[in-house]
């Protein structure tokens, strides 16, 4: 394949999700960053700065979920789920549904009178980035880039 041919890079198999997977990880881990310090500064403008990322976090899932499951059914052949294949998608899921709470969190929060954010959401986004950082590093081994040489 040649490095400049677009439409063999936009139509591989796989490609898609390996590329639309980075956006959810970086706007939910920046989000958590903005609200830790949010929360550490009490500045608004890093509130709304991580409001902002974790809404993007959870609408960016979406095409990850639907390109994740192509790929699988593609890629895979739709071999049966086992082993690190069925950990990533476990994990994949419970990232997006806990990205999705928190931003819940959040714009209940905002809603509000006060928009007093409760404490408990910091470990829920902890937890959050351990599972984002987890899936994401089985993701690697079903792409090859975490395979030892």
């Amino acid at each position: 394949m040649h490095p400049f041919d677009i439409k063999a890079a936009l139509l591989a198999k796989h490609a898609q999700h390996v590329v639309l997977i980075h956006f959810p990880i970086a706007l939910f881990i920046a989000g958590v960053v903005f609200d830790f310090l949010a929360q550490w500064t009490k500045k608004q403008l890093l509130a709304a700065a991580a409001y902002c990322n974790l809404l993007a976090a959870a609408v960016a899932t979406v095409p990850v979920l639907i390109t994740g499951v192509l790929a699988w059914q593609w890629q895979l052949e739709g071999q049966r789920l086992k082993g690190v294949l069925l950990m990533h998608l476990v994990l994949g899921c419970a990232s997006s549904l806990l990205i999705w709470v928190v931003w819940l969190i959040h714009l209940r929060a905002q809603r509000k009178p006060g928009g007093v954010l409760p404490s408990y959401r910091l470990l829920l986004e902890a937890v959050g980035v351990a599972l984002v950082a987890l899936a994401g590093h089985l993701g690697g081994f079903l792409s090859g880039v975490n395979i030892p040489s």
